[in-house]
């Protein structure tokens, strides 16, 4: 299991150099240098794709400063939705990337990746809380699926502070 930590976002595109703004859209990609990870970060306007080498990558927008924050769901509500959308079909890509953010955020912890014969990946999570491991298929989403899956996390598991 590879274990680093993500840096915060550089607010500079790593292309261009250009500042990104408050309220600015970009990418972020994690990719392999030396013995470290690190995360490189994109203006939309010089996005080309992930590099080759990417681990990881995924679109976001710069905090502005004067906005009101955002607070996550409980973990007992999100963890709740992560076992719904076992029951649904057509989520499969929804509930993998809610099992990514939920192992981000130490909800569950990843046990191991198993390969199955035809070569699919399932993910082995644990959840100390529950007491419980939960298998999920890696459906990787399309870049339009996960523009989608970002609208209705944050629509769901995101409440503006007041």
């Amino acid at each position: 299991m590879l274990d680093f930590e993500v840096q915060r976002c550089t607010r500079r595109c790593a292309r261009t150099e250009r500042e990104l703004k408050p309220g600015e859209s970009y990418y972020s990609a994690l990719v392999p240098q030396g013995g470290a990870v690190i995360r490189l970060d994109f203006g939309c306007e010089a996005w080309e794709g992930p590099p080759p080498e990417a681990l990881g990558w995924w679109k976001a927008q710069v905090p502005d400063p004067s906005a009101r924050r955002l607070h996550w769901a409980p973990n007992d509500v999100i963890l709740h939705y992560f076992l719904q959308l076992e029951s649904q079909p057509g989520q499969e890509d929804t509930r993998y990337v809610l099992a990514l953010l939920m192992v981000r955020r130490r909800i569950v912890r990843l046990e191991e990746t198993e390969t199955g014969p035809a070569g699919g990946e399932t993910l082995v999570l644990y959840c100390p809380r529950q007491e419980s491991e939960y298998r999920v298929g890696v459906v990787a989403p399309s870049e339009q699926r996960t523009e989608e899956i970002q609208q209705e996390l944050s629509r769901l598991l995101f409440a503006r502070a007041v």
